[in-house]
């Protein structure tokens, strides 16, 4: 491992299995959990290629597939996306580092119509590699294709440093909402979800 995120030296190494049990349990209460999938489905035509960065367990990429799309889920702690075999079959699920992302290299050469980071993903990454992440992730976006991202913003990333890594990125934003199902941004919000666009080349 290249670079160790926050993910690990914030939690420890066995909050994972904590995080998996505590979504299991969700699931199985029937909570919605597929706010951040439904806003990518909206966004894209049926049948689409979509990027999971930073899928975790599979609950977002897992809907999407069930919504006829063809996901490919990356994340860099192995016991997430073992959860994620386990529990969602049918998506293809990798480990790797995002900061370093190459899906060539394991055999997704294809581009992708759209990529979704949800939860904290961002906040959660190594120090310092945030701009990198953005780099790759829009590397592997078809030009014009979509990105999709959420995260808090009590937790060391601003959203500043975000929009300043995402130009120098090739994306272009065009939309920011509050939350994922589309309530409208304003300043002093906790929370913010960008829709932007790879442009086109």
């Amino acid at each position: 491992m290249t670079h160790r995120p926050r993910w690990f030296t914030d939690h420890g190494e066995n909050y994972s299995h904590a995080y998996i049990a505590r979504l299991r349990k969700m699931a199985a209460e029937g909570s919605d959990l597929a706010g951040e999938a439904r806003l990518l489905d909206a966004l894209v035509e049926p049948g689409s290629r979509l990027l999971d960065a930073g899928c975790g367990p599979g609950r977002v990429g897992a809907v999407l597939f069930d919504r006829g799309h063809d996901v490919v889920g990356v994340d860099i702690d192995d016991r997430l996306i073992a959860a994620a075999d386990e529990d969602h079959p049918g998506p293809t699920w990798l480990v790797g580092d995002l900061s370093e992302l190459d899906l060539a290299a394991l055999g997704e050469p294809a581009p992708f119509d759209a990529a979704v980071v949800a939860g904290n993903v961002l906040p959660y990454l190594a120090p310092g590699t945030e701009s990198a992440v953005l780099e790759r992730i829009t590397a592997h976006l078809k030009p014009d294709g979509i990105l999709a991202v959420g995260f808090g913003l009590d937790r060391g990333y601003s959203l500043t440093d975000f929009d300043a890594h995402c130009a120098n990125s090739g994306l272009i934003r065009e939309h920011r909402f509050a939350t994922w199902d589309l309530r409208p941004w304003r300043s002093g919000e906790a929370y913010a979800v960008t829709v932007l666009r790879r442009a086109q080349e």
